[in-house]
């Protein structure tokens, strides 16, 4: 299936790569502040102390990111789990209904998600809600990254849909498992 908003999603896909590839710039600087700090200990000196301070929790937020802003470049490409071992064996007439099901219950269940982010994210603004640990970050940021993940996976749920309906209503027996951008 060809994409209309595949840059919006591969973007999405870029950013989810970015946060990992921070987690691990952080992670490897506080092991590298551990090692220096052994060395210095070694040579008769002192701890010289370097460390990130709140790194477990600035990399929980970083995981969400990577998560959340990866789920719509997953979908396109056909990385999320399907279980094809029922539908995969119907004729394409039949399948390609189906799929439209199938997408509509995702699609609902994405957007009530979208929802439901879109209240906490605001209730954390109204009430300056900040993390709990060392470093007081406000919720706001995690949470609207997590919005934004979900709305761009809506997107690509909705861009599906139509295309299948479109295909369930004008040519069923047309139908291939590719009409959907998986497998």
């Amino acid at each position: 299936m060809r994409y209309r908003l595949r840059p919006l999603y591969n973007l999405g896909g870029y950013l989810s790569a970015t946060c990992l590839c921070l987690i691990c710039a952080l992670i490897t600087a506080q092991i590298a502040g551990r090692i220096i700090d052994r060395i210095a200990i070694e040579l008769g000196g002192g701890r010289i102390g370097l460390s990130i301070p709140g790194l477990a929790q600035i990399s929980g937020y970083l995981l969400v990111g990577a998560s959340f802003m990866g789920l719509a470049y997953a979908f396109i490409n056909g990385s999320h789990i399907r279980v094809t071992l029922l539908i995969g064996r119907l004729r394409p007439r039949l399948r390609v209904f189906f799929e439209v099901f199938c997408l509509s219950v995702a699609m609902a269940l994405s957007l009530y998600l979208a929802w439901n982010l879109y209240w906490l994210l605001a209730d954390s603004i109204a009430f300056n809600e900040t993390s709990y640990g060392l470093i007081n970050i406000p919720l706001w940021i995690p949470q609207s990254v997590m919005l934004t993940g979900v709305l761009l996976l809506c997107l690509a749920l909705i861009e599906t849909w139509v295309a299948t309906l479109i295909t369930a209503v004008t040519h069923p027996a047309s139908f291939t498992i590719d009409d959907t951008g998986h497998e």
